[in-house]
């Protein structure tokens, strides 16, 4: 279940909020600019179905949000406990940084959490399968989708370059841990 967390940023100790509930996680978001929804397709494709089927599933979707935000286009990411080098992208993710353009992802299997660090407060949202998240250009961020991650989703890009990550080296990652419940269990 989608999950919002925020605590300040002085210690994970200082819990602010804790909720599962969509809607509010949306209202507390919305604020910071960062869009989050839940998007119910007629079907779901096969975690295995080829990127063109996933498209073609959320296309009504995807044209949507690419009309609003400018968007020029969009593909498939997968990644698993087998992906080559997980352990070595995992801690690239796991480093507070920004991007010169939203970061919009959809997930359309598994799980991840977007950790903002914005305004004192740190605010993890744990996306699920259904969950759309755009993080606004500039936002201090990190990404984790755990020690067994097994994701499949749609990446939605205005310039492809855009997504180059530009780290902060702040270390605040380290200091706020993220559990990320273990689907495989």
């Amino acid at each position: 279940m989608s999950r919002l967390t925020i605590y300040r940023d002085d210690t994970a100790d200082n819990l602010i909020l804790d909720t599962e509930d969509g809607r509010l996680i949306a209202e507390t978001l919305r604020p910071l600019n960062v869009r989050f929804e839940r998007w119910q397709a007629p079907v779901t494709p096969a975690k295995d179905a080829s990127p063109e089927e996933i498209l073609e599933a959320y296309r009504p979707y995807l044209d949507g949000l690419m009309g609003e935000t400018g968007a020029g286009s969009a593909d498939v990411v997968r990644f698993d406990r087998n992906t080559p080098q997980i352990a070595a992208m995992r801690e690239k993710y796991l480093s507070e940084h920004t991007h010169s353009e939203d970061e919009v992802r959809f997930f359309v299997h598994g799980q991840g959490a977007f950790i903002l660090h914005l305004q004192g407060k740190v605010y993890s949202i744990l996306c699920v399968q259904g969950d759309l998240i755009s993080v606004p250009e500039g936002t201090p961020h990190w990404f984790d989708a755990g020690h067994n991650p097994d994701v499949v989703a749609l990446r939605v890009f205005t310039d492809t370059t855009g997504w180059v990550a530009d780290y902060t080296g702040d270390e605040i990652a380290r200091r706020f841990p993220v559990v990320i419940p273990d689907l495989a269990a």
